[in-house]
C-alpha cells in the first residue's frame, strides 16, 4: 500500500512520475506534483539529493496530504528516516547504496514501523561493478542479481514490503531480466524503460516496452521515463494502459492518416483538438477524419465526431451524421459538441 493506493495483488496497475523541480524550492515542487496529480498520475516521487532537500519533506507533504508521496534516496539514510517521519509513503532506495547493515536495518525498521514499503530500484547505468565484471556488462542475469542481492538485504532484515524494479534502455533486456525475477520472487513489479528518451521517441520505446511487460504480467505500477515535462510522462502512461482496456480515463483524439481525398487540415485540428483537451478526465472519444466518404463509418464508436467534405463539415454522433456545417465553423461547431457531452 501506498496510503491509500494498493500496489500488486491483482489491483490495477497505476501510473507513476517523478518532479523534475528542485526539492529545495517548496512551490515550485508542490505546484508540479499538483498537476501530475490532476493529469491522472497516481504516485509522485520526489528526489532528495541532500540535507536541504530533506528538511523540505515535511512540508511538502503537509501540502499534498492527498497524494501517495514517494521519496527518492541514494547513499544517505538519514534522509530516508526523514521522509519517513515527514509522513512520506514510500522510499525507493538501493540497500546496497544506503551504508552498513546497522544503517539497513534501521531504516527497514523504521519503514516497518510506519506501514511504508521500500521499491529497490535497480538501473543498468548503476549496476554494481562487479556485477558488471562477472558477467561482462549489465545483462539480464546480471540486472536481476542485483535486485535479488538488494531484496535478501531487506529480508536479513526481516523486511518484506518491498516493491521492485529493473530499468535498462534495451527492450529485450529489461524483458528478460523481469522473467528471471518473476521466477524467483512474488513481490510487486514496478516497470519502465529507462533513459528512453525525448517525448516522441521515448514515448515509442515505452510504449513497446511497457506495453510487454503489462502483455507479460510483469507490471503493477509503471512509470514512462521521457526527458520533457512530466507530465506527458503521465500522459502516455495513461495511454498505453486505456490503449490496453486497462484504464477509462481521457479523451482520446481518433484521427485519419489523411490522403488524396482529404479536404481539410485534419492534422491542425486534431492538434488543437488534443491541446485544448489535454486535461479532460472523461472518458469519451472524439473522432476527426479527413472526408466524408468513410469517414463517419470508420470512426462509429467515436462519441462525437467531424468529418471534413467540400467547403463543409458533417458533426456524427456515433457513427450518425447530426448536422451540416460549413468549412468556416466546422472546428468551432466540433468543440461546441464535445463540450455539451463532457457537461453531461
Amino acid at each position: 500500500m501506498l496510503g491509500k493506493l494498493p500496489i500488486g495483488g491483482g489491483s490495477p496497475i497505476s501510473v507513476q512520475s517523478m518532479c523534475s523541480t528542485d526539492t529545495r524550492d517548496v512551490r515550485a515542487t508542490v505546484n508540479q506534483a499538483r498537476k501530475l496529480f490532476s493529469v491522472g498520475c497516481e504516485v509522485v516521487r520526489i528526489a532528495v539529493p541532500d540535507k536541504e532537500a530533506a528538511q523540505r519533506l515535511k512540508i511538502i507533504r503537509q501540502k499534498l496530504i492527498n497524494i501517495p508521496l514517494v521519496a527518492d534516496i541514494h547513499f544517505n539514510p538519514s534522509f530516508a528516516l526523514a521522509a519517513i517521519d515527514a509522513g512520506f509513503d514510500g522510499l525507493r532506495i538501493n540497500p546496497g547504496n544506503i551504508g552498513s547493515r546497522t544503517k539497513i536495518t534501521e531504516v527497514a525498521l523504521a519503514a516497518t514501523e510506519h506501514g511504508i514499503p521500500i521499491r529497490i530500484g535497480v538501473n543498468a547505468g548503476s549496476l554494481q561493478k562487479e556485477l558488471i565484471s562477472k558477467y561482462n556488462g549489465p545483462t539480464p542475469i546480471a540486472l536481476a542479481e542485483s535486485a535479488m542481492t538488494n531484496v535478501r538485504l531487506l529480508e536479513d532484515c526481516g523486511f518484506n514490503n518491498i516493491k521492485i524494479s529493473i530499468k535498462s534502455f534495451d527492450i529485450p533486456s529489461t524483458i528478460e531480466a523481469y522473467s528471471i525475477l518473476n521466477n524467483k520472487i512474488d513481490y510487486p513489479f514496478h516497470s519502465g524503460i529507462t533513459e528512453s528518451g525525448t517525448l516522441l521517441s521515448g514515448s515509442v520505446r515505452s510504449g513497446v516496452g511497457v506495453g510487454i511487460l503489462i502483455y507479460l504480467g510483469f507490471a503493477d505500477t509503471i512509470r514512462i521515463s521521457l526527458s520533457a515535462d512530466p507530465v506527458y510522462e503521465v500522459i502516455s502512461g495513461v495511454k498505453i494502459l486505456k490503449s490496453l482496456g486497462l484504464k477509462r480515463r481521457g479523451v482520446d483524439i481518433v484521427s485519419c492518416p489523411t490522403c488524396g481525398r482529404c479536404h481539410g487540415d485534419v492534422i491542425g485540428i486534431a492538434r488543437r483538438l488534443e491541446k485544448k483537451l489535454l486535461y479532460i478526465s472523461k472518458d469519451i472519444r472524439v473522432a476527426v477524419m479527413g472526408c466524408e466518404v468513410n469517414g463517419p463509418g470508420e470512426a462509429s464508436e467515436a462519441n462525437i465526431g467531424l468529418a471534413l467534405g467540400k467547403g463543409c463539415g458533417l458533426i456524427f454522433r456515433k457513427g450518425k451524421i447530426i448536422k451540416k456545417v460549413p468549412a468556416s465553423s466546422m472546428e468551432t461547431a466540433l468543440m461546441e459538441e464535445v463540450d455539451r457531452l463532457i457537461k453531461k
